[in-house]
């Protein structure tokens, strides 16, 4: 086993104890405080109440940032990947310890509920061990021999550092997926997280640094983002770029990173039909779609949105997706038997209430909900629209939100043609018992990821990506390491 001389590296300072009361920045192995620093409040979305002010990183932060990622690299990509395996092994052990507090954390500043956060810790802990055990696997080979005496191989080699950028809707697995993906193939990584939700990837942070990763191998910033992001990837020590987000803002980073002709994995907004034929338990399917529509108050970029469902059982579907949204508890996610918590931010209240409007005016039938819940926070109601007309805003745009949208159908290849006809290509689900169908809808939905007879279609072990304009490139899965690996072509005579 090769190892990495002590001198080539220096262990990062060992983390505080995360909280809002102490939110800092990490960068080049120290943990530093908001002194001189501009600052931004963080705010519970489910009271309002101010949690703590968070640092902003400035110019030269970003800066010495990119020159520890870079002075870093060489030790880190050198270091066995067995040896980076460990650590990432370890920041798993470190996240299952310590569940419930990093859980807690993650509600109070993001809104969703406590079961959901406990999930995502572990999640969040399996992507580590993931790349952990992917990393020993960055294969090359050797081609035949073309003459006696030349021997020609291709090897795989860390692109080099990364610049990530998460979202506030999994600030926890997002985090997990950007860093894991390019520590296990042995680049170094800076990653700008949500300032919505910043406590939360400081605690993956720190698992990482108690487990051993070396100073300067992971940053943390947080800042505007259209700054952050402008800096970080216009610098030449930048050669893979990561986002995670709206596609407005990934195609604006994918201009940023065309002047220097950097490789980037985009996953952009989605908006994803649910296709539900009339041979199916449609109680069964109605428990699973309540579930996967109002996790998250509906803030997931796969979260099922448009669903078509066959005419002969499209009212009694209608009827029941209904009552089972108003008999949701919707409360503070941090109060156990919560079903529902407030959304991330005002914004998002705001833009959700203007779509269900829209939706309202032009004649769609609202079933259950459709109103904020007058009360301190940013809560909205389970809603469920049905015979929501096509010109509507939110059966074009991605709602982002707690709403379901229900239309009926009765023709097989005009459904397949709706729920293609969106420039969106996240994730895709179908129900039915047929297999024949089974096999059609695999074949003929157009998105990265499908669901059939199931919403669940993450794990580490899969990619994860969409198609269109919802991105390119995925994570986890093994295309996950390979999208911060390079190829090598060496001819030896």
């Amino acid at each position: 086993m090769s190892t990495v001389p002590a001198s080539e590296t220096r262990p990062a300072a060992p983390p505080p104890r995360i909280g809002h009361d102490d939110l800092r920045l990490l960068i080049d192995g120290e943990w530093l405080k908001g002194e001189g620093r501009r600052t931004l409040p963080v705010i519970n979305p489910a009271t309002e109440e101010v949690l703590g002010q968070l640092p902003l990183a400035s110019p030269a932060d970003l800066d010495r940032a990119l020159e520890a990622a870079q002075r870093a690299w060489p030790a880190w990509r050198a270091m066995a990947p067995v040896q980076r395996g460990r650590i990432l092994r370890r920041a798993a052990e470190i996240l299952r310890s310590r569940v419930e507090e990093i859980a807690r954390l993650a509600t109070t500043e993001e809104g969703k509920t406590l079961a959901e956060t406990r999930i995502e810790v572990g999640m969040s802990a399996n992507i580590f061990e993931w790349y952990a055990e992917e990393g020993r696997r960055a294969y090359g080979r050797v081609l035949p021999q073309q003459s006696p005496g030349v021997r020609m191989t291709v090897v795989r080699e860390p692109v080099g550092p990364v610049a990530a950028f998460a979202p506030w809707n999994f600030p926890l697995g997002n985090p997990a997926r950007k860093l894991g993906a390019a520590l296990g193939a042995g680049c170094t990584c800076i990653l700008k997280p949500a300032e919505e939700a910043p406590a939360s990837a400081l605690s993956i942070a720190a698992a990482l640094v108690e487990a051993g990763v070396p100073a300067g191998v992971i940053a943390i910033v947080f800042g505007v983002p259209s700054e952050v992001s402008a800096h970080l990837i216009a610098s030449p020590v930048i050669r893979k770029i990561s986002f995670t987000g709206s596609v407005p803002v990934g195609k604006q980073l994918m201009k940023l990173a065309a002047e220097g002709a950097k490789r980037t994995t985009m996953e952009l907004g989605g908006h994803a039909p649910v296709l539900v034929f009339d041979d199916v338990d449609v109680d069964n399917v109605l428990d699973l779609s309540v579930a996967a529509k109002f996790r998250n108050a509906g803030q997931v970029c796969v979260s099922p949105t448009r669903f078509y469902v066959h005419e002969a059982i499209y009212e009694r579907f209608v009827a029941g997706f209904a009552a089972r949204a108003k008999a949701l508890r919707v409360d503070d996610g941090l109060l156990e038997g919560v079903r529902m918590g407030p959304l991330a931010h005002a914004r998002r209240l705001a833009a959700v209430q203007a779509f269900v409007e829209d939706a309202r005016s032009q004649g769609a039938r609202v079933a259950a909900g459709g109103r904020r819940i007058e009360r301190r926070g940013w809560f909205h109601e389970p809603t469920v629209l049905a015979d929501v007309p096509g010109s509507a805003r939110m059966m074009n745009e991605e709602p982002f939100g707690p709403v379901a949208l229900v239309n009926p159908f009765s023709d097989f290849d005009a459904v397949l043609a709706e729920a293609n006809r969106l420039p969106y290509g996240l994730a895709a689900f179908a129900f039915t018992r047929d297999s024949r169908r089974v096999n059609l809808v695999g074949e003929q939905l157009e998105a990265g990821m499908i669901g059939i007879n199931s919403f669940a279609i993450s794990v580490p072990e899969s990619p994860f990506g969409g198609v269109k304009e919802s991105g390119h490139g995925s994570e986890e899965g093994v295309e996950g390491l390979e999208a911060c690996l390079v190829t090598k072509f060496i001819t030896e005579s």
